[in-house]
Parts: structure tokens; C-alpha cells; sequence
């Protein structure tokens, strides 16, 4: 208790320079809490968007199937039985049929991936209610940038070429009912949906499905089909938040060694101003390492001084930030990405970086006073230099 009220003591007694140590260090504590927070708010949007659109509690992949691999495609299909058929009577599960096909919007020739996806499910936000819309011929949904590259718009017709299982060539006209915007690219480039029974029909699979999605929150294993988790689906933007999380600490690290340096330069420097006070407390009974303690506590309560201030600004800031968000813009970056980004702050987040900035303020506090160990009382009183 001493060793903190000298402490607090000598650190009022500074004055400015303690407080400019301080304002660096919890700007530095803060920008740590507020990228953190992005990413992980950027983490949770991407994962939770994924998941509505594409991928729900998980997949069941036909066993050739590769979704970076074209080739795989057009095999890569087989029959649902009666029990899974039963399963996605009920909703549990979407099946989805992907073929490769070619539009000509304008008379020009695109390759696309054809899905075939259920109009009445609820599984997945995609708009599939709306190729049921009545509209004369094949009724197609697309995503904006799919709209986009093919210069297409709802209303719009266009000529659809694919090849059945039997390799024999067929055409039709398709419309575009509806255009979605979603934050994921991967349901949304060169794609199409057309209604399940339509594209079985069109390719001669009655029956037929490349791939399931789950619903359920404990998937059961399924004789002929690979189970692909959350893991697994989101591998790529786990690795991408991981990178980014990466890059950030370089900027973080930075500026918290400049906060921590200033911190050292002042202990050391009060080291040398305060031999006097120090031969002092020896004189006056307090073993060397007593000595080291007050001086390492006094460091450390920089720390703790900044972690305060920066409260003092940050929490209001980052209540703020978390009512209207980090707008990006409409901008498309390739990456599944929300135009606006809520950070989140999580418990484990804020006291790793109180911690952090506690134990690195120590740390440089306690390397200039390990000194004081090697100080003779008597020169210290006359002020000498050891």
C-alpha cells in the first residue's frame, strides 16, 4: 500500500510529462480495443450472412463434388431416398442441383453455374418464393452482381443454353424475376436459380441433387453423402479475418512500443533525477528490492492511469460507433462484406488488452529500476552516480 501511495505521489508530482505518458498509452489501449472489435464485428457479420444465404448449420456434398473444381460438376449428382426425400418435405433440408450452362444476354456468350433450388423453402434468405411468379417460361432470380456483369435487370429475357445428362444440347428463354443484393459473393457471381423441379426436369435427373443444406443444429451422418461443417464452409473467411487480425497487430504493436518507450525514458531518467530519494529509502530501511518495487509500481501505474482516461473517451466512443457503424460504402470488394460493419467488444477482448497493457507497462517500469540493485546507499545519498 506505500509503494502505491509513493506511487500516485510521485507520478501527480510530474505533472505534464506523466499525463502525456498517459494520454499515448490509453490512445494506444483504446485503437487496440476499436480494430480488435471491427474484425471481430466484421468476423460475426460475415459468418452469420454466410450462413442465412448460403450455407445454414452446414452441406452434404455429393462425394465428387468440388466447388473449385468445374470438372467435378457435371458428375457429381445422384438421387435422394426416401428418408432424405422425407427430410426435405419438412424444411430440414435444401437440396440444390448445379449444372454449368451458357446465357448470350445482348448476343453475347457467358458461362454461368445453373442452381436448382427449391421455390418454397425457408431455409436460406435467397428470394425463391419469387420463381413461382407466374411468369411465361423458365422464371430465373440473380444477384446484383450477376445483374451487373451480365448488363440484366429484373423483367429481363434471355437465352439459356445447357446440356442434359445425356450430353444432348436444349434451349430456352428464362426471366429474370427478381435481383437480390447479399453481402456474399459466393451465391452471387456467374450464378443463376431456377425452381428445383424445373432444372431436374430440363437436365433428364429426376430426382436428383448435387448437394443438401442443413438446417439442424446436429446434422446426422447420411449414407452417400460428405457432411461439410462450419468449419469446413467457412474456412476461407476465418483465414481472411486471420490475416487481417495479423496485419492490425503491426500498427497496434507500434504504437503501444512508442507509448512503452516513453515509459521507460521516464523511468530512467527518474532513476537518475531521484538517486538521492532512493538512498533515502535505504537508509531508512527498505531492502533494495522493495526499492526496485516502488519504482516498477510507479512505472505500472501508467498503465492503469491510461487505462482510466481511456475509458473515459473510449467507452462513449465505442457506444457511438456500435449505433451507426463503420459505413464502407457500396462497394464490392470480392469478399463477403457488409456495407456497414458494427464492431463488437467482447469481455474477452477488453481484459486481454488490459492485461496486455499492464504486463508490457510493467515490464519496461521494472528493467530500468533492476539499477537500484546495484547502488551503494552511501554514493546514492550524495547523489553520485554508480
Amino acid at each position: 500500500m506505500v509503494a502505491f501511495k509513493l506511487a500516485y505521489r510521485n507520478l501527480i508530482g510530474a505533472g505534464t510529462r506523466t499525463w502525456l505518458n498517459v494520454s499515448v498509452l490509453s490512445f494506444a489501449f483504446v485503437l487496440i480495443i476499436f480494430y480488435n472489435g471491427m474484425i471481430d464485428g466484421w468476423n460475426r457479420q460475415g459468418r452469420k450472412d454466410t450462413q442465412q444465404w448460403e450455407v445454414a448449420n452446414g452441406q452434404y456434398w455429393h462425394p465428387h463434388y468440388d466447388k473449385l473444381d468445374v470438372y467435378s460438376i457435371k458428375d457429381a449428382h445422384q438421387p435422394l431416398d426416401a428418408q432424405t426425400s422425407s427430410r426435405v418435405q419438412d424444411g430440414s433440408l435444401v437440396p440444390v442441383l448445379i449444372q454449368q450452362a451458357t446465357i448470350y444476354p445482348q448476343g453475347r456468350m457467358q458461362t454461368v453455374l445453373l442452381k436448382g433450388i427449391p421455390h418454397n423453402q425457408q431455409l436460406l434468405k435467397l428470394p425463391t418464393h419469387d420463381l413461382k411468379s407466374g411468369a411465361d417460361g423458365l422464371s430465373a432470380v440473380i444477384g446484383k452482381r450477376m445483374a451487373t456483369a451480365a448488363k440484366l435487370a429484373e423483367g429481363d429475357k434471355v437465352l439459356l443454353r445447357w446440356r442434359d445428362k445425356n450430353g444432348t444440347f436444349d434451349a430456352t428463354e428464362l426471366t429474370i424475376v427478381s435481383v437480390f443484393n447479399a453481402d456474399v459473393p459466393s451465391i452471387d457471381n456467374g450464378q443463376i436459380y431456377v425452381d428445383f423441379e424445373a432444372m431436374q426436369a430440363m437436365m433428364g435427373l429426376k430426382g436428383d441433387a448435387t448437394l443438401l443444406v442443413t438446417g439442424e443444429e446436429e446434422p446426422a451422418t447420411m449414407a452417400g453423402w460428405e457432411f461439410k461443417d462450419l468449419k469446413f464452409l467457412l474456412a476461407e473467411l476465418d483465414q481472411l479475418i486471420e490475416s487481417k487480425k495479423g496485419g492490425g497487430m503491426v500498427l497496434q504493436a507500434v504504437l503501444l512500443l512508442i507509448a512503452l518507450l516513453a515509459i521507460f525514458d521516464t523511468q530512467v531518467l527518474s532513476i537518475f533525477r531521484r538517486q538521492k530519494e532512493i538512498g533515502t529509502f535505504i537508509a531508512l530501511g527498505l531492502t533494495r528490492s522493495q526499492v526496485v518495487g516502488v519504482f516498477t509500481i510507479e512505472g505500472a501505474v501508467h498503465s492503469i492511469l491510461a487505462i482510466v482516461l481511456g475509458a473515459a473517451y473510449g467507452i462513449p466512443f465505442f457506444i457511438w460507433l456500435n449505433a451507426i457503424g463503420l459505413n464502407f460504402g457500396d462497394v464490392d470488394v470480392g469478399i463477403t462484406m457488409a456495407a456497414t460493419i458494427y464492431p463488437y467488444y467482447s469481455v474477452r477482448l477488453i481484459l486481454s488488452t488490459i492485461v496486455l497493457v499492464v504486463i508490457t507497462s510493467t515490464i519496461v517500469s521494472y528493467l530500468p529500476a533492476r539499477k537500484i540493485t546495484r547502488m551503494n546507499p552511501t554514493e546514492a545519498l550524495k547523489g553520485k552516480i554508480q
